[in-house]
């Protein structure tokens, strides 16, 4: 059905909850791109052993798939100064988690509390700054996006995935941010940016 060896099945058949795809993605060092931007698929990460935030999302949906649910991913939108962020999305008992691929301390997995997007989108705003100015960055979510709606290729695709990007790009987002109240928004501190320079791969580590 989605077209992955008796071994890629085996690793990913094996995350068989939220919290399980979570921690396997923490195994993987971060994706540097050391040689390019990429976009790798699901088959690409595992054979790669490395993966950036929607590689990772992606690995994460197809391990969602395979175990009957829905494989949602989700764009936060950062201003023109950073880069977007994507998560897997998941649902139980009727409230949203998210599954994180990232090598900072503040926007990782998020437990299934969250009876709308928006609520959960909102736990990234604080977070989300540059360590430099301590400019919050995140400016808006996207609706979920369905993998279901490509062909199953990008789970196998040995070619870098730019059309998923565009896709996400594309797709309506809602602001977060009042517009009345973009002038009232607080720069993260001196304590938190110092906290936000923490990296759990570092670019010197081979594997990365």
């Amino acid at each position: 059905m989605f077209g992955l060896s008796k071994e890629e099945m085996g690793v990913l058949s094996k995350l068989s909850s939220p919290i399980k795809i979570q921690d396997y993605l923490d195994t993987l060092p971060i994706n540097y791109e050391k040689r390019g931007e990429t976009h790798m698929s699901p088959r690409m990460v595992l054979r790669e052993k490395k993966a950036h935030c929607i590689e990772g999302a992606l690995l994460a949906a197809t391990a969602l798939w395979i175990q009957g649910e829905k494989p949602l991913i989700m764009d936060l939108t950062a201003g023109a100064d950073d880069d977007d962020h994507v998560v897997a999305l998941y649902k139980q008992n009727g409230y949203w988690g998210a599954i994180s691929k990232t090598n900072h301390p503040l926007l990782r997995f998020r437990d299934p509390i969250y009876k709308t997007l928006r609520e959960l989108a909102l736990t990234y705003f604080h977070e989300w700054f540059l360590n430099e100015s301590g400019k919050k960055m995140l400016v808006s979510y996207s609706i979920p996006i369905n993998m279901e709606r490509f062909d199953k290729s990008w789970i196998t695709d040995e070619k870098d995935l730019w059309y998923i990007d565009e896709a996400l790009d594309n797709a309506p987002h809602f602001e977060l941010v009042p517009k009345q109240n973009k002038k009232l928004i607080r720069n993260a501190d001196t304590f938190e940016r110092k906290i936000g320079t923490e990296t759990e791969w570092k670019k010197s580590d081979k594997r990365t």
